[in-house]
């Protein structure tokens, strides 16, 4: 039984539970002992994100990031399936790291805004359950696809081994990263609770919580957090650093025996290059709520502090920045994107002035219809237009 199992009863709950089920509820995430919390759980209900001015900059926050992010990465999936010559391995795994953006923008944010506006979950058992499941999903999912692209260019440049993964290999891993993904994952569907407490008389809240066993002073919630800050960050970007910086100085010592081959190298380094911004923007928009997971994990004195809803709100709105990004990198850092996406909406006259040395749309097009390239690991099949 879970840790706040035997506690859906709210009329017979001891203060201590009430305040342990609380925190829970408020600080998603987490699940604490009640003996580190505030003795007052009425004190953590002045928060800042009560305020209306704070609950309208959240609203436009997370409405801008939804909309960048439903609207970049649904465009990134469209041109790979419609232009011919998109249809590159790499660019099938960038089309994955869309589809997990995409399932985060419309799953869990539109539902973590309300939760936070509301201050409890009001939006059923289903949904408590599935929400910070497709978010853990979806995070794995990415992580786990730029390691893939990292080996997989680090293979092609730095051991210059040719073959190619084929398209059926490459939906092959795609697969194999969802169920690996989604195992990982689901724990945090299995370990929550839903219900009604009562905090005190008169005083009632529907309650997402996580439910996490004990064994004595042993805290499985701290445990698989730690584990998932490991897998879901620390481990992958070990892994990813060490195959950029080997490719980048692989790139840098080239020496190009023809003009052919150095507009090829040229390519690859700016392949790599926006491919290696992909990964900080990453990195960054999760390390400060991977850091303020681990410090709250570490040292439960953190939720004496009366604005921890909002710090951890503020994080998490910044870690999902990196949900829209990624389109935006792709369209400002490569020829290849930018035309598709251009093409995409038939912007003949935005195509001109981008690229004034390709003539009408219709030569766009053409372009984006060529012939792919042979193993060159890249998401771009135009050898003239990088």
């Amino acid at each position: 039984m879970g840790l706040i199992g035997g506690s859906k009863t709210a009329g017979n709950q001891t203060s201590p539970t009430k305040m342990d089920l609380y925190s829970r509820m408020n600080f998603p995430g987490f699940a604490k002992s009640y003996s580190d919390l505030p003795a007052d759980p009425k004190q953590d209900l002045k928060d800042s994100t009560n305020l209306v001015e704070v609950q309208i900059v959240l609203i436009c926050a997370y409405c801008v990031i939804i909309l960048l992010g439903v609207v970049g990465n649904s465009l990134v999936i469209h041109v790979v399936i419609k232009f011919k010559s998109m249809r590159t391995v790499t660019n099938f795994f960038i089309a994955n790291l869309a589809v997990a953006d995409l399932l985060v923008n419309t799953l869990c944010l539109p539902f973590t805004l309300v939760y936070t506006l509301l201050g409890e979950w009001k939006l059923g058992p289903v949904l408590c359950h599935l929400v910070p499941y497709a978010q853990g999903l979806a995070v794995q999912v990415s992580i786990v696809t730029l390691t893939v692209i990292a080996l997989d260019r680090h293979r092609c440049i730095v051991y210059h081994l040719e073959s190619k993964i084929s398209k059926r290999i490459s939906f092959l891993i795609v697969g194999v990263v969802w169920v690996g993904s989604a195992l990982l994952a689901s724990p945090l569907a299995i370990f929550r609770e839903y219900f009604s407490i009562e905090l005190k008389q008169d005083f009632k809240m529907v309650v997402c919580a996580e439910a996490w066993p004990r064994k004595g002073q042993v805290n499985y919630g701290t445990i698989y957090s730690v584990l998932m800050l490991l897998i879901q960050y620390v481990l992958p970007l070990v892994i990813i650093s060490y195959a950029y910086i080997r490719i980048w100085s692989k790139l840098k010592n080239h020496v190009s025996p023809g003009a052919a081959n150095d507009h090829y190298h040229q390519r690859r380094r700016k392949t790599t290059k926006m491919l290696v911004c992909v990964v900080v923007v990453f990195a960054v928009c999760w390390l400060p709520f991977h850091v303020f997971q681990l410090v709250s994990d570490i040292d439960s004195q953190v939720l004496h502090l009366q604005e921890y809803k909002l710090i951890y709100t503020l994080f998490h709105v910044i870690a999902m920045c990196s949900t829209f990004a990624n389109p935006l990198l792709y369209g400002w850092m490569n020829n290849n994107y930018r035309t598709a996406f251009l093409t995409a909406f038939q912007c003949e006259q935005q195509l001109d002035s981008f690229h004034p040395e390709v003539s009408p749309a219709l030569k766009a097009k053409k372009k984006l219809e060529a012939k792919e390239s042979q193993c060159n690991g890249l998401p771009f099949a135009q050898p003239t237009s990088v």
